[in-house]
């Protein structure tokens, strides 16, 4: 087995405390529920468990449009009445509204993303792991379907300062538009991309014929998929793919984005995928032995969220995990079996053998058009964001922001306890 700190995982208690609205799909609370079925499970104890810091504005600029990451820091929901035109600009509203400590919430799934991109730069890990990330959808100008800040391009930003290619893999329900539009015209990143496209199913883009332009065609791939795909279609596409992806473009890493509505009974997908399918996917990544950053996406169903995330993070620790669920904060969720796996789900499949034939032939086609991995010359590697000093004397000790900033961003193994005494510890509303 791999020595613990050949794995890293990111991850603050703040994140599941946000609060999109009451009739909002997105419960960021799964990832509370995710951390502490982890715990249970004791896998916390093979790998290291790390708080990543706060994402500076400079950092999210990195990407997105300084104006927008501005009116980001700056809205609240006393304000927004304010500013409706911006509102309208920047696409906030009823799929991503303005909630009390939305900055924050963005700065922490990000800089958990950007933390694992620098760790694995700097060869302190093969894995590094962030189910708060992972949020595939929002654009350099604007907000879009639940994601404000795209933490997944501002990560592989920032391994393209070591890597010549990284290669990008989304197994999300939805395409992952987001990241394909920031990379579509260059060929340091390829795209890849399995999700549901056609009925006006969102975001709406994603066909097959997407494939990148300029110095990125033939650098984005996209496999369509209708309603009610199973386990055995599914997995078998996804290895076909990326077995011939990985040996065409051979990228120095792989950014793996596991977005859990394609699980069967998603409130929002239409998948039939049970936990096995899914993370199967993982496993097959994982065996390619590249360096490797893994982050969470969508799922909206949320105790098969943190089963998920929960069987992922074992599969990448090769460590099986027993089906009773422990017992952990928020067992009376997983009633009334209590059991980790989910089945795969009965809606009809839609896919027939000769469509799926087709999307692999039309894969194989444009993967034929990359004769051989592109020879990108490295150029001097730029050092990490300058990040600024805080003088302690000036903090106030009674501020909770000042205690990140001041946190060494590394738990010890003590540090987590069971029950009332864990550090992260929340009482649900």
């Amino acid at each position: 087995m791999r020595s613990k700190d050949r794995i890293s995982y990111f991850y603050d208690g703040d994140v599941g405390s946000v609060y999109f609205g009451p009739n909002h799909p997105m419960k960021p609370h799964r990832l509370c529920m995710t951390h502490h079925l982890v715990l249970s499970y004791d896998l916390h104890k093979k790998m290291e468990i790390y708080r990543p810091h706060k994402a500076y504005p400079v950092e999210l600029a990195q990407f997105h449009s300084a104006d927008y990451v501005e009116f980001l820091h700056r809205i609240t929901p006393d304000t927004q009445h304010l500013f409706s035109t911006e509102l309208a600009k920047y696409n906030l509203g009823e799929d991503c509204p303005v909630f009390d400590n939305l900055f924050e919430f963005c700065q922490i799934y990000a800089g958990g993303t950007i933390d694992a991109a620098r760790r694995l730069n700097n060869q302190l890990c093969d894995i590094a792991i962030n189910w708060a990330g992972g949020l595939h959808h929002a654009k350099k100008c604007e907000a879009s379907g639940f994601c404000y800040i795209n933490d997944l391009v501002l990560g592989i930003l920032e391994l393209l300062k070591y890597h010549a290619r990284v290669l990008y893999i989304d197994i999300d329900v939805h395409h992952g538009d987001g990241v394909e539009e920031a990379f579509y015209f260059t060929d340091r990143v390829m795209t890849v991309s399995f999700h549901k496209y056609g009925d006006l199913f969102f975001p709406g883009t994603g066909d097959a014929k997407e494939v990148g332009e300029k110095e990125g065609k033939h650098y984005a791939i996209n496999v369509p998929l209708k309603d009610g795909i199973d386990d055995t279609s599914f997995t078998r596409l996804f290895k076909t793919i990326i077995s011939k992806v990985v040996e065409t473009y051979q990228p120095g890493v792989i950014v793996l984005q596991c977005g859990a509505d394609s699980l069967a009974g998603d409130r929002l997908g239409c998948f039939n995928l049970s936990i096995d399918g899914h993370s199967e996917c993982v496993r097959f990544v994982k065996r390619f032995n590249l360096p490797l950053l893994v982050t969470g996406g969508g799922g909206y169903t949320k105790e098969n969220v943190a089963r998920c995330w929960t069987v992922e993070t074992g599969v990448l620790l090769d460590t099986e995990l027993p089906n009773e669920i422990p017992e952990n904060d928020y067992i009376k969720y997983f009633g009334p079996d209590f059991s980790l796996k989910i089945p795969s789900g009965y809606i009809e499949n839609l896919n027939s053998k000769s469509y799926l034939t087709t999307i692999k032939m039309q894969v194989m086609e444009n993967l034929r058009c990359i004769q051989h991995a592109p020879s990108v010359q490295m150029q001097e590697v730029p050092p990490d964001f300058y990040i600024p000093d805080f003088d302690e004397d000036e903090q106030n000790p009674d501020e909770r922001i000042d205690q990140h900033t001041q946190d060494k961003h590394i738990q010890r193994d003590d540090e987590y306890y069971e029950g009332d005494n864990d550090n992260d510890h929340m009482d649900v509303a």
